[in-house]
């Protein structure tokens, strides 16, 4: 709780955007709500408050190698990668919706614009991210008496991000997520998390990513860690090029938040990148 409120202290400090009319990236419009205060849909692993514009249709191949920690054994992760394919619509400027399936997880979720950070008003970005996955991993063979209800995994966040200026955002991203079967036996279904991230601009076209999120209420025999992931973005003629490195391998909200294997002290860390094709 300590560090939350130190979180939350520092969102509420009044830094005032600034204007850069060379990019979209770093406007005003003219209601004075201040856009952009990330690049891509997502900061690494956590969503962003970033929304389609309105009937905008993004292709997104989303690739995540095995562990570096394999050497040449696995080539460096090559030979254990994991692929998400996803679609995201902008129903409105204000609305998009996504589908997108990996190995571990079909996904559909919705994502909403609460309230808009204001240049000389409200100081916030309010988002809100609702998820439904299906769990994939899950065999018949394996789970002999599982039900398709089962495999549900439910996930709501509130996403609440601060542009300070022209280069640094910050994002808050209180989670609840509920997986309708877990296999740690004293791991409860219904979990809770606290997720942050931040974006650095170096340069007109790059930015430094970094987000992390702390599992509320871990089983205390659980086997898994809290997500922390590191990444750059590369803007090129208004799409984004993603590449980051993270202790989680799944790209599903549920997955990376509850299911972090890696460690980032032993070097067993993931390399992936996004892909975005524009419609």
């Amino acid at each position: 709780m300590k560090y939350l409120l130190i979180i939350c202290s520092f969102f509420c400090q009044s830094i005032s955007a600034q204007d850069d009319l060379l990019s979209q990236i770093d406007s005003t419009d003219a209601d004075a709500k201040v856009v952009a205060a990330f690049k891509a849909m997502k900061i690494v692993n956590l969503e962003s408050t970033k929304l389609l514009g309105k009937k905008e249709l993004y292709f997104v191949v989303a690739h995540r190698f095995g562990s570096v920690k394999e050497g040449f054994e696995g080539f460096f992760g090559l030979d254990n990668a994991v692929t998400q394919i996803k679609f995201i619509y902008g129903i409105t400027d204000k609305i998009s919706l996504a589908a997108g399936r990996s190995e571990q997880a079909y996904d559909f979720s919705a994502k909403y614009l609460i309230v808009s950070q204001k240049e000389n008003g409200f100081p916030f970005t309010f988002v809100g991210f609702n998820s439904l996955g299906f769990n994939n991993q899950m065999k018949k063979s394996n789970y002999p008496k599982m039900e398709f209800k089962d495999r549900m995994i439910y996930v709501n966040q509130i996403l609440i991000s601060r542009k300070f200026n022209d280069k640094f955002s910050l994002e808050l991203v209180p989670t609840y997520f509920h997986e309708n079967f877990v296999i740690d036996n004293n791991q409860d279904n219904s979990q809770f998390a606290i997720g942050m991230g931040g974006r650095y601009k170096v340069s007109k076209r790059v930015s430094v990513n970094l987000d992390y999120a702390a599992h509320l209420n871990r089983s205390s025999t659980s086997v898994y860690r809290n997500p922390l992931s590191v990444g750059v973005d590369i803007e090129t003629g208004g799409h984004v090029f993603q590449m980051h490195f993270t202790n989680a391998q799944a790209m599903h909200e549920a997955g990376f938040l509850a299911n972090a294997t890696g460690d980032w002290g032993k070097g067993d860390v993931f390399f992936g990148f996004n892909l975005v094709r524009v419609f």
